[in-house]
């Protein structure tokens, strides 16, 4: 990697009662589970022993627990374009109960009524990544699973829709960095590791 870049090590907060559910959590503060808890204590030995200049977490608070459960012992920035996609009227709600009233929605394609369409979470992101372009070595970021997954669609300059392709579970580290032989050519060095 060039000392120039930034590596980016991506972290998926940990199980919550709804993300076990599968009801779509955008904004709505959930504590993350027991078992949330351990699996990110779990994952942090797997980043305390990286040297990080910089670490950033999503503004909800169970991205920032995750964050402090890592015990990185570098202060963390709130960064509110880390945040998960805003799931508007199906805040809460299941994709499966969501197809019922619309068959074949799919967030990626469609987004959702009074909250983001991809469109607006890939500008989201791409504002993010131009702002991460300033920093120079290990960057820990802190977020959630659609936002993250949108996040790497666009690392490799793909539409946000594309995001679906990348699955991303709770408590998991990707690394997004570079192709070790063009440094201008983004990367994924590695992509949804669990801690188990």
């Amino acid at each position: 990697m060039s000392e120039l870049r930034a590596r980016l090590h991506l972290v998926r907060h940990g199980e919550t009662e709804w993300a076990l559910a599968g009801k779509h959590t955008g904004r709505t503060e959930i504590a993350l589970t027991a078992r949330g808890e351990e699996d990110v204590r779990k994952l942090g030995p797997r980043l305390q022993g990286i040297q990080f200049s910089h670490v950033l977490s999503s503004p909800r608070q169970r991205a920032q627990r995750t964050c402090e459960l890592a015990a990185l012992n570098v202060p963390t920035q709130i960064e509110a374009d880390l945040a998960e996609w805003d799931y508007g009227e199906y805040e809460g709600r299941r994709t499966a109960d969501i197809r019922l009233e619309r068959a074949g929605w799919n967030i990626f394609r469609d987004g959702c009524p009074g909250g983001e369409s991809p469109a607006q979470v890939g500008e989201r992101a791409d504002r993010l990544l131009a702002r991460l372009s300033a920093l120079t070595g290990n960057v820990a970021l802190f977020s959630h699973g659609h936002f993250g997954r949108v996040l790497a669609a666009r690392w490799i300059g793909l539409p946000p829709e594309l995001g679906q392709r990348f699955l991303l579970g709770t408590a998991s580290l990707s690394i997004l960095g570079y192709e070790p032989r063009n440094v201008d050519m983004p990367a994924f060095e590695l992509w949804n590791s669990a801690p188990w």
